[in-house]
Parts: structure tokens; sequence; C-alpha cells
């Protein structure tokens, strides 16, 4: 009987090392906005929307109020979001973008193309990719 407890035969060690590769591929690029990955994965977010709650950030970025209230901290102290209570909870932690965080938007509109050029592979592959880790995590 074949084992399946074989590193190579594990569909989650490929992704979880492609993820770790796609990180340390941004690194460079966010060094020169001075944030880090998971930060830019907030101001994805915000440059979207503009304002959020935490709650909502954390479920569209699949993050607990643990690991995302220290890193909204640290986008805070650096100028980029301002955290407020809601007026009409004050439970309820509002984000939003200054006009130093809304100024990155454009600084990094060039950050999505130069790690698809990154990649050696086609856009098409790279969509197909995207569509079955979509696919796998909506379930």
């Amino acid at each position: 009987m074949k084992t399946k407890l074989k590193l190579d035969e594990q569909l989650c060690f490929p992704l979880y090392a492609l993820s770790r590769e796609i990180t340390n591929l941004y690194r460079p690029l966010l060094e020169e906005l001075n944030i880090t990955y998971p930060q830019y994965l907030v101001l994805l977010v915000l440059w979207e929307t503009n304002e959020q709650t935490v709650n909502q950030l954390g479920e569209k970025l699949r993050l607990d109020s643990g690991t995302l209230t220290p890193l909204l901290k640290r986008l805070e102290q650096k100028g980029i979001v301002n955290r407020s209570r809601s007026t009409k909870d004050e439970r309820i932690v509002l984000i939003s973008l200054t006009n130093l965080g809304a100024s990155l938007k454009e600084k990094a509109e060039c950050i999505p193309e130069k790690l698809v050029d990154s990649f050696g592979v086609s856009e098409d592959d790279l969509l197909h990719l995207k569509k079955i880790v979509n696919k796998i995590l909506v379930k």
C-alpha cells in the first residue's frame, strides 16, 4: 500500500511554499512604502472602500481581531490609518485612511504588475490558479 505521508504527495506543502515565495517577492516592493504584506492587504481593502469596521476587515482578510488589532495600531502609528469609535455604537471601531494612506495607493499601483511579471507564467495560468484557490476557500 502506497503511503500518502510523503512530502511530495501533499497539496499543502506547495501551497505553503508558494505563499511564502509570493510574500518574499512582495517584500522589497512594500519596503519602498514602509509597509508589511499584512498591512498592504489592509490597505487594499481600504483603498477600495475607504472605511471599514475592524470586524469587516477581519472577515475580508480572514484575520482574527487578535492579529488585526496590533497590525492596525502599527498602521495608525505610521499615520496611514485612523482608528475611531463609532458614534452609533462605541464598541465598534472604524478604520479609515489618512491622507498619507490614500496617497500610498498611487505608489502601489505598479506592484501587481511587477509581481505577475516575476512569476514567469502566463496571466491566464494565474487566473486559473486563483479561480481554483478561491473555489477551495469558499467551500
